[in-house]
């Protein structure tokens, strides 16, 4: 027989040996027969490299070593999900749900698997790329990794798309994880806390015949592209399970809220018997149609939640009060406690916020206090137990200095936290300040991390993030871990940063209540930086979800001789301070002063593109339609009580078509 067909038959074979036991859970073959057909396909692609394939099943043994793994950006953004925790916080969502969308709303409930994102992409068929979370926009490329696990498909069979992603989760079942650290104790190493952070670190392992040695599972839930081929999530499920993937069968598709409140109900109990864990479940309004018309907001998808079961919780001991300086000069109150388990990991900190939540929880240095992690993250005292409090405790009394620089802290009158008003003498506000400046979201200066941020300031290199754009190779080769290379590579990412875009500089700036939408928001408004700091308070509040709020903290920015001497600095070294003409092209003020809703499927153009149009010459997009609206955009499918109540405010419906005239 022909080499090259030998050797891709003895590859589809053990594909679908592969998918029978690691996906179906139902195996043909003896461990046994699928190793001597591993072997003989080894040997043969050892005796004719001509013919070697980076998805061959002989890959998922590993030995490539990644060193440095690639930032790759995602071509579509993985949001993260908004949390609930009540039956109450369902019921609302719910109803806005209904408020935006017409007829009846069916759900796909899913589990929620706690491990680590993945994004895998497809191409002909064959595995292409994965990529980590991250912070949604970018990720670490970890393929040579993700192939060594056995559930992740090399090659699919099926209707597949000719390219697309999917997205799941990496996790490590609690079988799997226990095995290891009863090897670990074995040889005297300290066993692995919990599997959630164990199957998160195997993916950045360098090794990957390392990570070809844990159990790990690959749990997919998610499919982007362009031509599906489905109308909905379920069905988008069953397809991804038809291709190779391993989707777990608990998914269900149900009718209504009441339906969806049993399934979570059902699993919170039974979460404790399935092979890995969980520590929610997903809900997601099942047609694509629907999701398409709720659309996201800044942060998550409108047409998904996620639930929380409830947080376990611990009792320890409060030892003593800390404050932490944030980049704004906001005093964060910290509670350092006696070292406790809590969720699989070692708790020593917690938040407490601000001092209203102190005074409220009357909380004391020397209290015994009860410790949960606020959905699942972040530690935080939610109780006194005052059976337990000493006869001699005091209450405790807030800080009343900055505890890095002594200056007098401030609260402003209808705000929780106290602040330092040392805006440009302050250590950690300065530090933190640079490095909100370098973020990914900000400027994304390659080389340049936290730490080294740090560094910078404490050797009286830079005082404020214009500095960076005077650093010479020479001064930062002296650095504590910096060599030539690393030097090399942090001047050339803060030059490389210089090509960022106007709206990203102005998020990096620092100011205070402007985010990334924020800033989006006026650099489409002012186009420039010195018409955003010539502007008065009252034009800014005039700008499209500008509050008072927001215009004060803007001017009293723009207002600070410092910051006005920073920004001429980071004008001459070249940083985008106004959008490029380019960037104007397409960009008219037609639409300016309309608001529309988009409703329905188009033929022309997408539902994302259209609203492009309309925000890129000038108009405003909402989700509801109000007397407000100027028009609403109807596509086939429009719900009979958007049209109803468009026809009853008397605001014009207008198609695609007609909508694209008014363009011309």
């Amino acid at each position: 027989m022909n080499i090259q067909k030998t050797i891709a038959q003895l590859r589809d074979e053990l594909h679908q040996h592969n998918y029978n036991y690691y996906v179906l859970d139902a195996p043909t073959i003896s461990d046994f027969e699928f190793d001597q057909l591993l072997d003989k396909l080894q040997r043969l692609e050892k005796e004719h490299p001509e013919f070697s394939d980076d998805n061959s099943p002989t890959q998922r043994v590993g030995g490539a070593v990644t060193k440095n793994f690639e930032t790759v950006t995602h071509k579509n953004r993985m949001y993260s999900l908004s949390n609930s925790y009540s039956k109450e916080d369902l019921l609302d969502w719910e109803g806005r749900i209904k408020k935006l969308v017409d007829g009846e709303v069916h759900y796909t409930c899913e589990l929620k698997y706690d491990g680590a994102s993945i994004n895998l992409t497809y191409k002909d068929g064959f595995l292409h790329s994965a990529v980590t979370r991250g912070d949604g926009e970018k990720g670490d490329d970890v393929t040579a990794n993700v192939k060594t696990i056995k559930s992740v498909p090399l090659k699919l069979s099926g209707d597949f798309p000719k390219e697309f992603e999917i997205r799941g989760e990496i996790i490590l079942p609690i079988d799997g994880f226990n095995k290891m650290n009863e090897e670990r104790l074995e040889i005297g190493e300290e066993p692995y806390r919990n599997p959630r952070n164990t199957a998160s670190g195997s993916l950045k392992l360098q090794d990957s015949a390392e990570v070809a040695k844990r159990p790990l599972e690959c749990l997919l839930y998610s499919i982007k592209s362009d031509n599906l081929n489905a109308d909905n999530q379920f069905e988008s499920l069953q397809k991804a399970r038809n291709w190779g993937f391993k989707v777990p069968n608990e998914a269900k598709l149900v009718r209504n809220i009441d339906e969806v409140l049993s399934y979570i109900a059902f699993w919170d109990k039974q979460r404790h018997y399935l092979p890995y864990e969980i520590d929610g479940v997903v809900v997601k309004v099942n047609s694509f149609t629907q999701q398409d018309e709720l659309g996201f907001t800044a942060k998550s998808p409108r047409w998904a939640m996620a639930y929380k079961f409830k947080s376990e919780q611990v009792s320890t001991l409060l030892n003593a009060i800390t404050y932490q300086v944030g980049r704004t000069g906001a005093i964060t109150p910290v509670a350092n406690l006696e070292p406790v388990e809590l969720a699989g990991t070692i708790v020593k900190r917690a938040s407490l916020h601000n001092a209203d939540i102190i005074e409220k929880l009357d909380v004391r240095v020397g209290d015994s206090v009860f410790v949960e992690k606020g959905g699942e993250i972040i530690p935080k005292i939610i109780a006194v137990d005052f059976t337990k409090r000493l006869p001699n405790s005091s209450p405790t009394q807030y800080l009343t200095h900055c505890p890095e620089c002594d200056t007098r802290l401030v609260r402003v009158e209808g705000e929780a936290q106290h602040y330092c008003p040392n805006y440009n003498g302050c250590k950690p506000q300065i530090i933190g300040r640079i490095q909100h400046f370098i973020s990914r979201k900000a400027m994304d200066i390659d080389g340049l991390g936290a730490e080294t941020v740090t560094l910078l300031v404490n050797a009286g290199l830079i005082s404020n993030y214009s500095d960076l754009f005077d650093l010479t190779k020479e001064q930062v080769i002296p650095l504590e871990r910096m060599a030539d290379k690393s030097a090399e590579n942090l001047i050339n990412g803060i030059e490389a940063s210089k090509s960022i875009p106007f709206e990203r500089v102005l998020f990096a700036l620092g100011i205070r209540y402007v985010g990334e939408t924020v800033a989006k928001k006026l650099v489409k408004h002012y186009k420039n930086i010195d018409a955003i700091a010539q502007s008065s308070y009252e034009e800014l509040k005039n700008v499209d979800e500008i509050g008072e709020k927001i215009a004060e903290s803007v001017k009293v920015f723009f207002e600070s001789e410092e910051n006005q001497n920073i920004l001429r600095r980071l004008r001459s070294f070249g940083v985008k301070l106004e959008i490029d003409e380019s960037e104007l092209v397409n960009q008219t003020e037609k639409l300016k002063g309309k608001t529309f809703v988009v409703s329905g499927v188009f033929e022309n153009i997408s539902r994302n593109e259209l609203k492009k149009l309309i925000e890129d010459n000038g108009g405003k997009v909402a989700s509801s339609i109000s007397s407000k609206t100027s028009y609403v955009v109807a596509g086939s499918d429009m719900g009979p009580s958007k049209r109803t109540k468009a026809e009853s405010l008397n605001i014009p419906i207008i198609s695609e078509i007609d909508f694209l005239n008014k363009l011309v």
